[in-house]
């Protein structure tokens, strides 16, 4: 065995942490935490974003949502990415690996109308609950019974967010 085979395996084991789960498996769970990781920090900037450049006659009640729910999503930033860690995998590493992984769309326009923000952050709720799913049947199927348990707590909150997202907007 090569000096350059013998360092690769050891920088292989090193990664490597003792779960159960079988290669295919860790692969599959990391690659689905990962995409939903990847879309909350999505979510995350541009809810800030949109909580950054809010104005109008709701001003404070939708700046304070906003504010609220990026809270919400960053503070299960660190959560999903350990996840992955635990279970065998690696995590995103940069803002590029987010955007090349990222499904939500990012908006960079001067302005957005109020209700314009909270329909788009709807949606993009919406469409994370979807991923969510997705990465939880990844989870189950894997009896990964810790993930599976995580998820089910972000799909409520992300229901939750997009509940109240819809109500400010009616």
């Amino acid at each position: 065995m090569s000096a350059h085979t013998q360092e690769r395996d050891l920088k292989a084991v090193k990664l490597q942490v003792p779960d159960g789960f079988s290669t295919e498996e860790v692969k599959n769970l990391s690659s689905v935490l990962n995409a939903v990781l990847a879309d909350v920090f999505v979510l995350y900037l541009k809810t800030k974003n949109f909580h950054w450049h809010m104005s109008g006659p709701h001003f404070r009640d939708y700046h304070l949502l906003l504010d609220e729910q990026a809270d919400q999503l960053f503070a299960i930033t660190d959560t999903i990415a350990e996840r992955v860690r635990k279970i065998g995998g690696t995590t995103i590493r940069s803002i590029g690996h987010i955007a090349r992984l990222q499904r939500l769309v990012d908006n960079d326009q001067d302005y957005v109308d109020p209700l314009e923000m909270l329909f788009e952050l709807h949606g993009d709720n919406k469409t994370l609950v979807e991923s969510m799913r997705t990465a939880h049947e990844v989870a189950a199927k894997a009896n990964d019974y810790a993930t599976t348990s995580l998820i089910e707590v972000w799909i409520d909150e992300a229901e939750r967010r997009a509940w109240f997202l819809f109500e400010a907007s009616r």
